[in-house]
């Protein structure tokens, strides 16, 4: 069974406290948009899904609150103008992943149905608000498993090598039970493919600054009892360039897709793909419809977040030399020369050129003959791609 960081039920929401992983395991509540915002803002919670999720049902836990202490007002027009104002705060909380927005979106247009109907009331608006939240966690989970199938199924009939039976896959951050509601969508290919059986070995980076890899996905591959390897960012070129690796699918995530297939995802991503296409692997980006933006153009509009110069220049880490590992002897150590000036993007974007093929949840995108993606297809129904 995958790890489930998100916990909610009868408006409680806990989440599993991704900076204290893989050393100490330990679930935080969330009752409020507010710790909603903190919690993703400060990486308590990351992974473009899983932000989408965890700011809906953070405001979902303060209004069931509000309810139960009978503290929302009978009108209407004023609790959706209070959810409006709480949904836009929350975005401001991670501006690169689509996401979020997306699902701020989809929820204010929620509300204000509800509110425009006739004999509304701002208890009604509330409990819509409520049930739209927790639907977007369930249909998640279920897009997140499409994902993985349609991933895998691509992989083993395009990517394989000659006379190999099995796929050996390289992935990069973190894009599975942690990053989503559940299952994930680039390492839900890799789950998909192990259940399977037609997985041969993953290698996953540790992916610096944050180490997204080395603390989050080799943590979950551990969990799972999948065979997996972790290497640094820089030994990518080696291992493709080893003969007896043979890497058959490079498979990443996405924080946001431009209508053209350009990527945003982790820093680090682009010089994959840069790789792949010179050793000849495929190269797959997994996400839902909802990372996928239609308004923007390509990847020259996408704001890429910038982080603080300390996530370079310290690690966080228990001593190798106190024993039992425990909250306590987590301690943080500097890496770099004091002073130093440091730039420290989150994300890169990786030109749709280099990208073989988008997976979604009703298929995987390959180009045309033109040698484009048209994204826009796949929004026109629910049937495979």
């Amino acid at each position: 069974m995958s790890l489930q960081a998100i916990k909610y039920s009868n408006g409680q929401l806990h989440i599993l406290d991704q900076l204290k992983l893989p050393f100490v395991e330990e679930y935080i509540p969330i009752r409020t948009a507010e710790e909603g915002w903190h919690a993703i803002k400060e990486m308590q919670v990351r992974g473009a899904p899983a932000i989408a999720i965890v700011a809906a049902l953070s405001l979902a836990s303060e209004l069931s609150k509000l309810l139960t202490d009978d503290a929302i007002t009978t009108n209407a027009v004023e609790v959706q103008n209070f959810i409006v104002g709480k949904l836009h705060y929350l975005i401001t909380s991670r501006p690169t992943a689509v996401n979020l927005s997306d699902a701020c979106r989809k929820l204010e247009i929620s509300v204000s149905g509800e509110a425009n109907r006739h004999n509304a009331t701002g208890q009604s608006v509330a409990l819509v608000f409520i049930r739209t939240a927790e639907s977007m966690l369930a249909q998640d989970l279920e897009d997140n498993k499409s994902i993985g199938n349609h991933g895998a199924e691509w992989i083993i009939k395009h990517a394989l090598w000659s006379g190999e039976s099995q796929a050996t896959v390289l992935t990069h951050c973190n894009t599975g039970s942690l990053a989503t509601s559940g299952y994930g969508t680039a390492l839900g290919v890799i789950r998909s493919l192990a259940e399977s059986d037609t997985l041969r070995h993953v290698f996953c980076t540790e992916t610096r600054p944050y180490n997204q890899g080395s603390r989050l996905t080799a943590f979950e591959l551990v969990h799972d009892h999948i065979p997996a390897t972790l290497i640094t960012d820089s030994m990518a070129a080696a291992l493709l360039a080893k003969e007896d690796s043979k890497i058959s699918a490079i498979v990443v995530g996405a924080d946001r897709v431009a209508a053209n297939g350009d990527t945003a995802n982790k820093i680090g991503t682009y010089s994959l793909a840069v790789l792949a296409k010179y050793h000849q692997v495929k190269f797959l980006v997994a996400a839902p419809r909802t990372t996928i933006d239609l308004e923007t153009k390509s990847g020259k509009d996408i704001i890429i977040e910038e982080r603080s110069g300390s996530e370079v220049t310290m690690v966080r880490g228990p001593c190798a030399n106190k024993g039992d590992i425990k909250e306590t002897n987590v301690e943080t150590i500097r890496i770099a020369a004091d002073g130093i000036n440091v730039w420290n993007p989150a994300f890169d974007v990786t030109p749709a050129t280099l990208i073989d093929g988008i997976i979604t949840e009703v298929g995987v995108v390959e180009k045309s003959d033109d040698g484009t993606f048209h994204l826009d297809s796949i929004f026109e129904s629910s049937s495979p791609v």
